[in-house]
């Protein structure tokens, strides 16, 4: 008898992951190994935020939350939705969930299922396909071009539409590319979308981290007809460095947010509970978090896609948001996994391989790191492509 359920079977590990914990215990043998794996801010928690949480333990506030989180909490985020984005949100529609990765698998749960497919434009977050295995959906994948940015085109959505396509996965800012969509690119899609009534889901999770004078647009403010066809998600990970605190949440229309709340009762609960509290304060609290690390992030990008466009053989595009580069690394004839394989043996140099985003000719570099591991990094990075 084979004891695994069929869908656990076509699952593929992360890559993202594995790098990091590979990286991790070459660090702890005392190798002076250069990460660029982790997705995750490499600064501290806000101090009133971790206050606030240590408040609540120490209070008691220890105990079973509603599983779709504190009203309080739901309150604030649909506040929050209504002054940052425009979005007119109901408490009742917010749904607090334990992370933003758990946000986009519930709401991916909650409307698709066997026979359903879901458009996922590559290079993607490397969970999106996986998710959509879990539900027993069907993923659909569909390559953009380098030269646009990375972006889905409508023709292009359009293309990859059939009468079983059930949702749209859009990430922007994008997880590996850095691509923001512009009001008017949101707009075309919208409306290939609101042809055949295809939900979309819309992870707004770096939505604090742009450049260049680009602005962050929620796909669901374009028109309440799009807002009917939206689920959108957020959280607390990388706006304010809480990635371990596991809190993020979907704003959905009101069948959806009760089919996620469902879900959820039955699967996690309810988010920890002393951790909402340390949400609140986020929200609530002072905000020039952000900035300071925005700055960081803006110097750091600048260093990383001047360095990396100056070697020779590798072109990329620069990114107009989160905090990652997605390289070309085609020109050295050897795919992603092979290339960062080769780089972490003989530079200890920790890369993610881009087939794990869907984008074999590439590999993705996070700067989310101090400048001292970027700048020795990529002279070792310099160093490698030389070597081939």
């Amino acid at each position: 008898m084979n004891p695994l359920a069929p869908r656990t079977t076509t699952l593929t590990p992360s890559l993202t992951l594995a790098i990091d914990a590979k990286a991790k215990k070459l660090k702890a043998e005392g190798v002076d190994v250069c990460g660029f794996g982790a997705g995750e801010p490499d600064f501290d928690t806000p101090q009133h935020i971790k206050d606030a949480a240590t408040a609540a333990l120490a209070a008691g506030f220890t105990k079973y939350t509603a599983s779709s989180g504190l009203p309080e909490l739901r309150a604030a985020i649909a506040e929050k939705l209504k002054n940052d984005n425009s979005l007119d949100y109901k408490p009742s529609q917010v749904i607090v969930n334990c992370g933003a990765k758990h946000s986009c698998y519930n709401a991916i749960l909650a409307t698709c299922g066997v026979g359903d497919e879901v458009v996922i434009p590559a290079p993607y977050w490397l969970s999106y396909p996986e998710m959509v295995k879990l539900a027993d959906a069907t993923p659909v994948i569909v390559p953009t071009k380098e030269a646009n940015g990375f972006k889905l085109t409508p023709d292009e959505f359009r293309d990859a539409m059939t009468p079983a396509t059930k949702l749209l996965i859009l990430n922007s800012p994008s997880n590996p590319t850095g691509a923001v969509y512009t009001k008017e690119e949101l707009q075309a899609l919208a409306e290939v979308a609101l042809e055949e009534d295809i939900l979309m889901l819309s992870d707004e999770i770096y939505e604090k981290i742009t450049y260049d004078h680009t602005s962050h647009i929620s796909l669901a403010s374009l028109s309440k007809e799009v807002y009917d066809l939206t689920i959108t998600v957020n959280g607390f990970s990388k706006a304010y460095s809480m990635t371990g605190w596991r809190l993020g949440y979907i704003a959905a229309p009101d069948p959806i947010a009760a089919a996620i709340d469902s879900i959820q009762s039955h699967s996690t609960s309810n988010p920890t509970s002393f951790a909402q509290k340390g949400a609140i304060a986020a929200l609530q609290g002072d905000q020039s978090f952000i900035s300071d690390m925005h700055r960081a992030f803006v110097e750091r990008r600048a260093f990383m896609y001047d360095k990396l466009t100056s070697i020779p053989g590798i072109t990329c595009v620069k990114p107009m948001g989160a905090f990652y580069m997605l390289p070309n690394i085609s020109n050295f004839g050897r795919g992603s996994v092979e290339f960062c394989d080769r780089l972490l043996a003989e530079q200890n140099v920790a890369c993610v391989p881009g087939v794990a985003f869907g984008a074999d000719t590439h590999i993705r570099l996070s700067y989310a790191c101090s400048m001292d591991n970027i700048q020795k990094g990529l002279d070792r990075i310099a160093a490698f492509c030389k070597s081939l």
